[in-house]
């Protein structure tokens, strides 16, 4: 599926540069920059480029903004989540944002894949990080299970981080 120009995938058969989606990548939760929590309000769990198993390399995953489902931690036994505010959220899968790049407004040297979880509306942790989006415990040293799914957009630098 291309978008109107034709140039970039927008479904799940290209992911912006010729590797097939989805991708399934697993990983450890490393701390990252602090900047999407601090600066955007947006947390987002790292993934740890030497501990990685994905059938694609680190270096060769297409660049872009990418949608999936991710769950750090272990499935819940028996299914049950725990609910409420103080709720870990380990083992229950979400939806997510993710950004694998260079991070073009900041200009890192070293691509990241940085998943950011998306609780449903009802959820009691998705409304509480500066700009109104979920916020969870660190899951540092957690695994993480990340499928990316379907492809948004390209990079883009921004010109400052009111306009990201």
């Amino acid at each position: 599926m291309a978008q109107e120009n034709g140039d970039t995938p927008t479904g799940t058969e290209n992911g912006g540069e010729g590797v097939d989606l989805p991708i399934r990548i697993v990983s450890t939760v490393i701390p990252g920059f602090g900047r999407g929590s601090k600066d955007l309000g947006i947390p987002t769990a790292n993934l740890n480029r030497e501990k990685s198993t994905c059938a694609v390399s680190f270096e060769t995953l297409p660049c872009g903004i990418y949608w999936g489902f991710a769950r750090i931690g272990k499935a819940p036994e028996g299914g049950e989540e725990e609910d409420g505010e103080n709720s870990t959220s380990l083992g229950t899968v979400f939806k997510t944002a993710v950004s694998i790049g260079y991070n073009p407004t900041y200009g890192n040297d070293e691509k990241t894949v940085e998943p950011h979880l998306i609780a449903p509306p009802d959820h009691p942790r998705r409304h509480l990080s500066s700009c109104g989006e979920t916020l969870f415990q660190d899951f540092y040293g957690e695994t993480i299970r990340l499928s990316v799914v379907g492809y948004l957009r390209p990079e883009l630098p921004f010109e400052g981080l009111d306009k990201l």
